[in-house]
Protein backbone atom coordinates (compact mmCIF):
# COMPACT_ATOMS: atom_id res chain seq x y z
CA UNK A 1 0.00 0.00 0.00
CA UNK A 2 1.40 3.49 -1.02
CA UNK A 3 2.45 5.98 2.51
CA UNK A 4 1.48 9.62 2.03
CA UNK A 5 1.74 12.78 4.13
CA UNK A 6 4.25 11.16 6.35
CA UNK A 7 4.77 14.62 8.03
CA UNK A 8 1.80 14.79 9.49
CA UNK A 9 2.47 12.77 12.14
CA UNK A 10 -0.23 10.25 11.50
CA UNK A 11 1.36 6.98 12.04
CA UNK A 12 1.93 8.19 15.77
CA UNK A 13 -0.95 7.94 16.47
CA UNK A 14 -3.15 5.19 18.10
CA UNK A 15 -6.53 3.85 16.99
CA UNK A 16 -9.24 3.02 18.75
CA UNK A 17 -11.45 0.37 18.27
CA UNK A 18 -13.90 2.37 16.96
CA UNK A 19 -11.18 3.40 14.25
CA UNK A 20 -11.32 6.91 15.46
CA UNK A 21 -7.68 8.46 16.68
CA UNK A 22 -6.15 8.80 19.96
CA UNK A 23 -3.39 10.80 20.58
CA UNK A 24 -0.03 9.52 21.95
CA UNK A 25 2.92 10.72 23.52
CA UNK A 26 5.03 10.59 20.16
CA UNK A 27 2.15 12.94 18.64
CA UNK A 28 2.80 15.33 21.67
CA UNK A 29 6.21 15.57 21.26
CA UNK A 30 5.54 16.12 17.64
CA UNK A 31 4.06 19.78 18.43
CA UNK A 32 7.17 20.38 20.97
CA UNK A 33 9.38 20.36 18.47
CA UNK A 34 7.31 22.51 15.81
CA UNK A 35 9.46 25.82 14.88
CA UNK A 36 7.12 27.85 17.21
CA UNK A 37 9.47 25.95 20.34
CA UNK A 38 12.45 25.46 18.76
CA UNK A 39 15.34 26.80 20.48
CA UNK A 40 17.72 29.16 19.98
CA UNK A 41 20.74 30.41 20.83
CA UNK A 42 19.27 33.20 23.32
CA UNK A 43 16.95 30.77 24.92
CA UNK A 44 17.12 31.11 28.76
CA UNK A 45 17.71 28.29 30.90
CA UNK A 46 14.26 28.04 32.05
CA UNK A 47 13.21 27.48 28.55
CA UNK A 48 15.60 24.71 28.04
CA UNK A 49 14.41 22.90 30.77
CA UNK A 50 10.86 23.44 30.21
CA UNK A 51 11.39 22.51 26.56
CA UNK A 52 13.78 19.27 27.90
CA UNK A 53 10.79 18.01 30.45
CA UNK A 54 8.11 18.25 27.96
CA UNK A 55 10.14 16.23 25.16
CA UNK A 56 10.54 13.65 27.98
CA UNK A 57 7.12 13.84 29.36
CA UNK A 58 4.77 15.10 26.92
CA UNK A 59 1.68 15.76 29.44
CA UNK A 60 3.61 16.87 32.60
CA UNK A 61 1.63 19.51 34.13
CA UNK A 62 3.42 22.67 33.49
CA UNK A 63 2.92 26.12 35.80
CA UNK A 64 1.96 29.61 35.49
CA UNK A 65 4.96 30.41 37.39
CA UNK A 66 7.34 27.98 35.12
CA UNK A 67 5.97 29.97 31.77
CA UNK A 68 6.60 32.96 33.81
CA UNK A 69 9.64 32.46 34.27
CA UNK A 70 11.07 32.41 30.55
CA UNK A 71 12.77 35.44 29.55
CA UNK A 72 11.46 36.30 25.96
CA UNK A 73 7.82 37.17 25.81
CA UNK A 74 7.25 35.52 22.55
CA UNK A 75 8.57 31.93 24.07
CA UNK A 76 6.22 32.63 27.01
CA UNK A 77 2.76 33.11 24.54
CA UNK A 78 4.11 30.06 22.48
CA UNK A 79 4.04 27.55 25.19
CA UNK A 80 0.94 29.36 26.85
CA UNK A 81 -1.10 28.87 23.37
CA UNK A 82 0.56 25.24 22.98
CA UNK A 83 0.26 24.06 26.42
CA UNK A 84 -3.69 25.25 26.12
CA UNK A 85 -3.94 23.44 22.94
CA UNK A 86 -2.17 19.78 24.33
CA UNK A 87 -4.88 20.07 27.28
CA UNK A 88 -7.55 20.33 24.91
CA UNK A 89 -6.40 17.76 22.54
CA UNK A 90 -6.22 15.48 25.78
CA UNK A 91 -9.78 16.45 27.19
CA UNK A 92 -10.88 14.45 24.53
CA UNK A 93 -11.44 10.87 23.72
CA UNK A 94 -10.34 10.80 20.27
CA UNK A 95 -8.79 13.81 17.81
CA UNK A 96 -11.86 13.68 15.81
CA UNK A 97 -14.02 14.57 19.08
CA UNK A 98 -11.55 17.26 19.37
CA UNK A 99 -11.77 18.36 16.26
CA UNK A 100 -15.77 18.31 16.18
CA UNK A 101 -15.91 19.99 19.52
CA UNK A 102 -14.10 22.87 18.12
CA UNK A 103 -17.12 23.97 15.97
CA UNK A 104 -19.63 22.73 18.53
CA UNK A 105 -18.07 24.78 21.32
CA UNK A 106 -16.13 27.58 19.78
CA UNK A 107 -13.09 25.99 20.44
CA UNK A 108 -9.64 28.74 20.10
CA UNK A 109 -7.21 27.53 18.37
CA UNK A 110 -4.77 28.35 16.12
CA UNK A 111 -6.22 27.87 12.12
CA UNK A 112 -2.84 25.99 11.26
CA UNK A 113 -3.56 23.04 14.40
CA UNK A 114 -7.31 23.06 12.73
CA UNK A 115 -5.88 22.44 9.58
CA UNK A 116 -3.36 20.19 10.57
CA UNK A 117 -6.09 18.15 12.53
CA UNK A 118 -8.42 17.91 9.57
CA UNK A 119 -5.47 16.62 7.72
CA UNK A 120 -4.79 13.79 10.12
CA UNK A 121 -8.05 12.58 10.54
CA UNK A 122 -8.01 12.76 6.37
CA UNK A 123 -4.86 10.48 6.25
CA UNK A 124 -6.63 7.95 8.61
CA UNK A 125 -9.93 7.94 6.55
CA UNK A 126 -7.90 7.56 3.24
CA UNK A 127 -5.77 4.50 5.36
CA UNK A 128 -5.09 1.86 2.64
CA UNK A 129 -6.31 4.21 -0.69
CA UNK A 130 -4.25 3.52 -3.91
CA UNK A 131 -5.61 6.38 -5.81
CA UNK A 132 -4.06 9.59 -5.97
CA UNK A 133 -6.53 11.45 -6.96
CA UNK A 134 -8.62 11.03 -3.71
CA UNK A 135 -5.40 11.84 -1.55
CA UNK A 136 -4.68 14.97 -3.59
CA UNK A 137 -8.58 15.97 -3.49
CA UNK A 138 -8.64 15.36 0.08
CA UNK A 139 -6.01 18.11 0.66
CA UNK A 140 -8.72 20.95 -0.75
CA UNK A 141 -10.25 20.06 2.28
CA UNK A 142 -7.15 21.74 4.52
CA UNK A 143 -4.90 23.90 1.83
CA UNK A 144 -5.98 26.74 -0.49
CA UNK A 145 -6.43 26.33 -3.41
CA UNK A 146 -5.53 29.00 -6.48
CA UNK A 147 -8.42 28.51 -9.02
CA UNK A 148 -8.32 28.71 -12.92
CA UNK A 149 -10.47 28.02 -15.50
CA UNK A 150 -9.14 27.14 -18.82
CA UNK A 151 -11.28 25.98 -21.67
CA UNK A 152 -13.93 25.70 -19.27
CA UNK A 153 -12.09 23.24 -17.05
CA UNK A 154 -12.17 24.50 -13.02
CA UNK A 155 -8.15 23.76 -11.86
CA UNK A 156 -7.16 23.92 -8.66
CA UNK A 157 -3.47 24.31 -7.81
CA UNK A 158 -2.53 24.21 -4.57
CA UNK A 159 -2.34 28.32 -3.42
CA UNK A 160 1.39 27.83 -1.32
CA UNK A 161 2.58 25.85 -4.61
CA UNK A 162 1.74 28.92 -7.00
CA UNK A 163 3.04 31.39 -4.94
CA UNK A 164 6.27 29.46 -4.76
CA UNK A 165 6.25 29.27 -8.44
CA UNK A 166 5.83 32.66 -8.72
CA UNK A 167 8.34 33.77 -6.35
CA UNK A 168 11.09 31.08 -7.04
CA UNK A 169 10.15 30.09 -10.86
CA UNK A 170 12.29 32.56 -12.58
CA UNK A 171 9.51 34.63 -13.54
CA UNK A 172 10.85 38.14 -13.00
CA UNK A 173 9.03 41.00 -12.71
CA UNK A 174 5.76 38.97 -13.68
CA UNK A 175 5.94 36.19 -11.19
CA UNK A 176 6.21 38.79 -8.38
CA UNK A 177 3.12 40.70 -9.88
CA UNK A 178 1.32 37.37 -9.58
CA UNK A 179 2.40 36.83 -5.87
CA UNK A 180 1.16 39.91 -4.71
CA UNK A 181 -2.34 39.76 -6.59
CA UNK A 182 -2.53 36.76 -5.76
CA UNK A 183 -3.64 35.61 -9.28
CA UNK A 184 -3.67 32.04 -10.24
CA UNK A 185 -0.32 30.29 -12.22
CA UNK A 186 -1.72 28.93 -15.28
CA UNK A 187 -2.10 25.17 -13.95
CA UNK A 188 -0.19 24.47 -17.53
CA UNK A 189 3.19 24.75 -15.59
CA UNK A 190 2.05 21.94 -13.19
CA UNK A 191 0.79 18.67 -13.76
CA UNK A 192 -3.02 17.59 -13.91
CA UNK A 193 -3.66 14.55 -12.22
CA UNK A 194 -5.65 12.54 -13.94
CA UNK A 195 -6.89 8.67 -14.38
CA UNK A 196 -3.80 7.84 -16.24
CA UNK A 197 -1.00 9.24 -13.97
CA UNK A 198 -2.76 9.49 -10.56
CA UNK A 199 0.02 6.65 -8.91
CA UNK A 200 2.56 9.87 -9.68
CA UNK A 201 1.05 11.57 -6.02
CA UNK A 202 2.11 9.14 -4.25
CA UNK A 203 6.11 10.15 -4.85
CA UNK A 204 5.22 13.99 -4.86
CA UNK A 205 2.29 14.20 -1.92
CA UNK A 206 4.18 16.95 0.05
CA UNK A 207 5.38 18.55 -3.15
CA UNK A 208 1.80 19.86 -3.39
CA UNK A 209 2.55 20.53 -7.31
CA UNK A 210 -0.56 18.43 -8.94
CA UNK A 211 -3.21 19.88 -10.04
CA UNK A 212 -6.65 18.69 -9.82
CA UNK A 213 -9.69 19.45 -12.43
CA UNK A 214 -13.23 19.50 -10.91
CA UNK A 215 -15.79 19.93 -13.21
CA UNK A 216 -18.33 17.56 -13.49
CA UNK A 217 -17.45 14.18 -15.28
CA UNK A 218 -14.08 14.63 -14.17
CA UNK A 219 -11.92 12.03 -12.21
CA UNK A 220 -11.47 14.84 -9.62
CA UNK A 221 -14.95 16.12 -9.08
CA UNK A 222 -15.47 12.13 -8.73
CA UNK A 223 -12.79 11.78 -6.38
CA UNK A 224 -13.79 14.78 -4.02
CA UNK A 225 -17.10 13.56 -4.14
CA UNK A 226 -15.56 10.20 -2.35
CA UNK A 227 -13.89 12.02 -0.18
CA UNK A 228 -16.79 13.92 1.04
CA UNK A 229 -18.57 10.87 1.59
CA UNK A 230 -15.87 8.98 3.82
CA UNK A 231 -16.14 12.27 5.94
CA UNK A 232 -19.37 12.14 6.30
CA UNK A 233 -19.37 8.43 6.86
CA UNK A 234 -16.44 8.53 9.24
CA UNK A 235 -17.73 11.54 11.75
CA UNK A 236 -21.65 10.76 11.59
CA UNK A 237 -21.36 7.37 11.29
CA UNK A 238 -24.07 7.86 8.36
CA UNK A 239 -24.07 6.44 4.68
CA UNK A 240 -23.99 9.05 1.99
CA UNK A 241 -23.82 9.15 -1.80
CA UNK A 242 -22.24 12.10 -3.53
CA UNK A 243 -22.32 12.67 -7.17
CA UNK A 244 -21.45 15.89 -8.75
CA UNK A 245 -23.65 18.23 -10.96
CA UNK A 246 -24.02 21.29 -12.69
CA UNK A 247 -26.99 22.53 -11.29
CA UNK A 248 -29.35 22.61 -8.42
CA UNK A 249 -33.10 22.19 -9.92
CA UNK A 250 -35.50 24.03 -8.48
CA UNK A 251 -38.02 21.56 -7.00
CA UNK A 252 -34.92 19.62 -5.16
CA UNK A 253 -33.83 22.49 -3.39
CA UNK A 254 -34.96 21.73 0.25
CA UNK A 255 -31.28 21.92 2.03
CA UNK A 256 -27.97 23.17 0.81
CA UNK A 257 -24.60 23.27 2.96
CA UNK A 258 -21.97 25.71 1.47
CA UNK A 259 -18.56 24.33 1.71
CA UNK A 260 -16.69 27.38 2.12
CA UNK A 261 -17.80 31.14 2.95
CA UNK A 262 -18.27 32.08 -0.55
CA UNK A 263 -20.44 29.08 -1.17
CA UNK A 264 -22.66 29.55 1.84
CA UNK A 265 -23.18 33.14 1.42
CA UNK A 266 -24.33 32.67 -2.75
CA UNK A 267 -26.17 29.42 -2.10
CA UNK A 268 -28.19 31.12 1.11
CA UNK A 269 -29.02 34.49 -0.90
CA UNK A 270 -30.11 32.61 -4.04
CA UNK A 271 -32.44 29.73 -1.68
CA UNK A 272 -34.07 32.74 0.33
CA UNK A 273 -35.06 34.39 -3.03
CA UNK A 274 -32.10 37.03 -3.54
CA UNK A 275 -30.28 37.21 -7.08
CA UNK A 276 -26.19 36.53 -7.26
CA UNK A 277 -25.05 38.83 -10.16
CA UNK A 278 -23.23 36.77 -13.51
CA UNK A 279 -20.07 38.03 -11.54
CA UNK A 280 -20.91 36.20 -8.14
CA UNK A 281 -22.07 33.10 -10.35
CA UNK A 282 -18.97 32.49 -12.41
CA UNK A 283 -17.25 32.46 -8.81
CA UNK A 284 -19.29 28.92 -7.84
CA UNK A 285 -17.02 26.14 -9.20
CA UNK A 286 -18.56 22.92 -7.52
CA UNK A 287 -22.16 21.57 -7.03
CA UNK A 288 -22.71 17.96 -5.28
CA UNK A 289 -25.84 16.13 -5.03
CA UNK A 290 -25.70 14.25 -1.79
CA UNK A 291 -28.34 11.43 -0.28
CA UNK A 292 -28.18 10.35 2.96
CA UNK A 293 -29.50 6.98 4.81
CA UNK A 294 -33.00 8.24 5.19
CA UNK A 295 -33.43 6.46 8.71
CA UNK A 296 -30.69 8.94 10.04
CA UNK A 297 -32.47 12.78 8.44
CA UNK A 298 -34.49 14.86 10.27
CA UNK A 299 -38.28 13.70 9.26
CA UNK A 300 -39.19 16.99 7.53
CA UNK A 301 -36.70 16.52 4.87
CA UNK A 302 -36.84 12.63 4.86
CA UNK A 303 -35.96 11.60 1.12
CA UNK A 304 -34.53 14.99 0.26
CA UNK A 305 -31.51 15.47 -1.40
CA UNK A 306 -29.16 17.81 0.16
CA UNK A 307 -26.87 20.15 -2.70
CA UNK A 308 -23.26 21.20 -1.71
CA UNK A 309 -21.27 23.75 -3.30
CA UNK A 310 -17.86 25.11 -3.51
CA UNK A 311 -17.03 28.32 -4.90
CA UNK A 312 -13.89 31.22 -5.01
CA UNK A 313 -13.17 34.30 -3.66
CA UNK A 314 -12.93 36.94 -6.13
CA UNK A 315 -8.87 37.07 -5.86
CA UNK A 316 -9.46 33.25 -7.30
CA UNK A 317 -9.14 31.38 -3.72
CA UNK A 318 -11.22 28.15 -2.53
CA UNK A 319 -10.69 27.86 1.21
CA UNK A 320 -12.79 25.03 2.17
CA UNK A 321 -14.88 24.89 5.69
CA UNK A 322 -14.92 20.80 5.93
CA UNK A 323 -16.72 21.58 9.11
CA UNK A 324 -19.74 22.49 7.33
CA UNK A 325 -20.55 18.72 6.95
CA UNK A 326 -19.96 18.53 11.00
CA UNK A 327 -22.91 21.10 11.81
CA UNK A 328 -25.33 21.75 8.90
CA UNK A 329 -26.21 18.65 7.37
CA UNK A 330 -30.25 18.14 8.69
CA UNK A 331 -28.98 14.68 10.55
CA UNK A 332 -31.94 13.48 13.58
CA UNK A 333 -28.70 13.36 15.44
CA UNK A 334 -25.16 13.48 15.36
CA UNK A 335 -22.46 11.07 16.74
Amino acid sequence: MPDFWAGCGYHLLARAEDGRLRVTDDYLRAYFERPELTLVAESCAAERALHARLLEAPRTGVTATEIDAIEDEDARENYRVMLRFRDQLLAAPTLEAFYFDLFRRDVAVPPPFVHHTAQVILRGILEGTENGLEARAAEVFFRPQSVSIERGTVMLADQGTVHAHAAHAGLGDLGRFLREMQAPLKSAELDVLDEANHAQYFARDERHDLVLAMNPGTPGAAAFARVLERWVSHFHGVAASISPVREIPDEEWDWHVGLDAEATAMLNEIYNGGEVDAEGMKRIIGLFRMTLDPSAVRPEVRGAAVFLGLAMTPEGVLRMKPQNLLMNLPLARRT
